[in-house]
């Protein structure tokens, strides 16, 4: 980023600067095994190009007065773009298919989706409507968000980098930061699995690429 910037500096610099800073670095997360039938073949299927796998999933953060609120996060996860983040006080099957018909017309309709079991997502409305429109569903099993590893790392770093460091006095302030923060995450913010790019003009290039756009 500081590259990005026009700064002449390197990483031996960022790391004497960040030691005096007292800066620390995250914990190695446990390693984790993939998930095998079988027949050796792995459960979760992997994206392969834009829109050939989008996740969903819900975090909740809270107003200054104590009240909740509900955020759903949309990503797609070859990419890793966020699609939307949409906050409201309550979100039901219905929202959540408001939220996904506006993706849909604005970036495709993607091969498949992937959620825990949760109503919003299992609602028999959203089950039939889903295939009609020519979605297929990958829910992931009881109790095993890794299985949707993407959006929960996705919302470990909503929270991490937004919500756990913000008091939030109203649903629109709320509404206002989030969004601010996925244009940030999208076009700013650099990922190691992209060649530390924002997602957003990788998205662009390969849509591009696979004739999307």
């Amino acid at each position: 980023m500081l590259r990005d910037r026009g700064w002449q500096v390197n990483h031996k610099r960022v790391e004497r600067i960040w030691r005096r800073e007292g800066l620390k670095v995250p914990k190695k997360q446990p390693e984790r095994g993939r998930l095998w039938l079988n027949d050796g073949s792995c459960i979760r299927l992997r994206p392969e190009r834009p829109n050939h796998v989008w996740a969903y999933d819900f975090v909740t953060c809270r107003t200054e007065d104590g009240r909740a609120v509900r955020l759903l996060t949309v990503i797609d996860e070859y990419t890793r773009e966020c699609m939307a983040i949409q906050a409201a006080r309550r979100i039901r099957s219905d929202d959540v298919m408001h939220t996904l018909t506006g993706l849909f017309t604005s970036n495709g309709v993607p091969e498949h989706i992937r959620s825990d079991n949760g109503p919003e997502f299992t609602a028999k409305a959203i089950r039939d409507w889903l295939p009609r429109v020519g979605v297929r569903t990958l829910f992931i099993q009881p109790r095993s968000p890794w299985e949707n590893g993407c959006n929960e790392s996705f919302n470990g770093k909503l929270r991490d980098e937004l919500l756990n460091g913000e008091i939030f006095y109203s649903l629109r302030e709320v509404q206002i930061l989030t969004e601010r923060w996925r244009q940030e995450y999208n076009t700013i913010r650099p990922h190691s699995s992209l060649g530390y790019r924002p997602p957003a003009p990788e998205t662009i290039r390969l849509k591009q690429a696979v004739g999307l756009t």
